[in-house]
């Protein structure tokens, strides 16, 4: 009959047991067994130096001081990770333009510029048609004052450190919004007006208090503006400018004055600074995740006096997904519309913020 088969480990545990039967209360096998299945290294050599009988060792006496830092309750992740910097705690102008270290993301990267939307339904008391006059070819024919409007706008970094300096970063931006007739079937729902604008910024930090804001940034900028027609309905301008960013809790102002460089050739729209004047101003407000704008132009005279007011609102909707409701009255919502004056207002979604 084949003997009876014992484990290595068991045989062990039997020579240690006997090594210690001298011991006044000698350990079972059964304690030795249980001790090894303990998982953590420092509670298993506890056990076994419970079950052999080994004396453990002394504590050493803790310093008062340490005794009481040790009583007080260790700080919360949470709290741990507030004290250290967090682009979530960054203002809205230095995450737009990374003017703090903690919201650099380098060069060459796709940022939002201005606002990015959606607009499937825009309403407009008095759509311009003149423009329009010579391609519609019957009296009845028109434009819809219900239509639809896209924007998508975005900046690159090309440079940090220009000039040698730390705090100047070149910027390259690019917009293009668009006015669709989509609902417009007898003239076949085009898109009656695209405007295309490159622009080159050089941001420049700064760092001052004024009238209870911070300044924040100088932006200097050349900018060109046109909507690709030819001949009556060509519309486009070139303008360099400086914009001043501001900032004071929740709230950053842009101030933004510009010259219109003159053109050499032929002048589409000779008259346009006294509709659109020379310079604007962009309040934005947020609020948890609400965000509040409104853009002011005027031409500044007090004889023929125009201007313009635009007001947006983003919303949380679902998600990442915000919806974005904009009110329009005045001069040049689109380049073609330069020298008419209209009230719009409509209703989409935002796709990514911007200023």
């Amino acid at each position: 009959m084949a003997g009876k088969y014992y484990s290595p480990g068991r045989i062990l545990l039997a020579l240690l047991g006997a090594g210690l039967l001298n011991h006044a209360q000698a350990a079972s096998i059964a304690d030795w067994e249980g001790c090894s299945s303990i998982p953590a290294d420092v509670d298993r050599l506890a056990c076994y130096d419970r079950v052999s009988g080994r004396a453990q060792p002394e504590a050493e006496p803790v310093p008062a001081a340490a005794a009481e830092s040790a009583s007080q309750p260790a700080p919360s992740p949470v709290v741990a990770q507030a004290t250290q910097p967090d682009s979530g705690l960054l203002s809205t102008l230095s995450r737009h333009w990374e003017l703090d270290d903690q919201a650099k993301q380098g060069a060459f990267l796709f940022r939002p510029h201005h606002p990015n939307y959606f607009l499937p339904i825009k309403y407009s008391n008095s759509p311009n048609n003149t423009p329009f006059r010579e391609s519609l070819t019957r009296p009845d024919l028109g434009l819809d004052p219900v239509e639809a409007e896209l924007q998508l706008s975005f900046k690159i970094k090309g440079m940090e450190g220009v000039f040698g300096y730390d705090n100047a970063d070149l910027w390259f931006g690019y917009t293009i919004t668009s006015f669709w007739q989509a609902y417009n079937d007898t003239i076949s729902s085009p898109f009656r007006e695209t405007n295309y604008e490159p622009e080159a910024i050089l941001a420049y930090r700064t760092n001052y208090e004024i009238a209870g804001f911070r300044g924040r940034f100088l932006n200097l900028g050349m900018v060109h503006q046109s909507n690709g027609r030819s001949e009556e309905l060509s519309r486009s301008w070139n303008r360099v400018y400086a914009q001043f960013g501001f900032e004071r809790g929740n709230l950053a102002l842009l101030i933004r004055p510009w010259y219109r460089i003159p053109e050499r050739d032929e002048d589409d729209n000779p008259d346009i600074e006294d509709y659109l004047g020379h310079g604007d101003l962009l309040a934005v407000y947020r609020k948890g995740r609400n965000a509040y704008s409104l853009l002011l132009r005027n031409n500044f005279r007090s004889m023929d006096n125009r201007g313009a007011v635009k007001l947006n609102w983003s919303f949380p909707l679902y998600g990442r997904l915000k919806g974005y409701v904009q009110y329009f009255n005045g001069y040049g919502e689109s380049l073609v519309d330069y020298n008419h004056s209209q009230q719009s207002f409509g209703f989409g979604v935002s796709l990514t913020e911007g200023m």
